[in-house]
């Protein structure tokens, strides 16, 4: 099991806007490709203007699969049009979980179903 993080500084006062097209426009689609969001957040305390979120694959072949479809699909590239002009920088990481937590983010994905 793998999680990728995914990092976007945005350009100060942005973020509303990000979010609100995420939600409206985006979400369904990635939603629909990509197997497993674990988190969606915004910096409160740190760096601000940052939009991170988790996604979870089972490994890197099935992340690749997931990101390709998402990239062919028209209204995912529309989206990304419309938040590119927002974003400054993006970052990402791809990570597994501790041999200890494991077993837990698997148990926590399959409450999340």
């Amino acid at each position: 099991m793998y999680v990728e993080e995914r990092m976007y500084l945005l350009h100060p006062g942005k973020a509303a806007e990000y979010l609100k097209l995420y939600e409206t426009e985006g979400m369904a689609t990635q939603l629909k490709h990509l197997p497993h969001m674990v988190g969606y957040y915004v910096t409160e305390v740190g760096m601000q203007n940052m939009v991170i979120h988790l996604w979870a694959y089972d490994d890197l072949n099935q992340r690749d699969k997931c990101r390709a479809a998402m990239q062919a699909d028209p209204a995912w590239q529309a989206y990304v049009a419309k938040i590119r002009p927002l974003m400054v920088t993006q970052e990402t990481r791809v990570m597994k979980p501790a041999p200890f937590f494991k077993e837990r983010l698997a148990k926590m994905l399959v409450a999340g179903k």
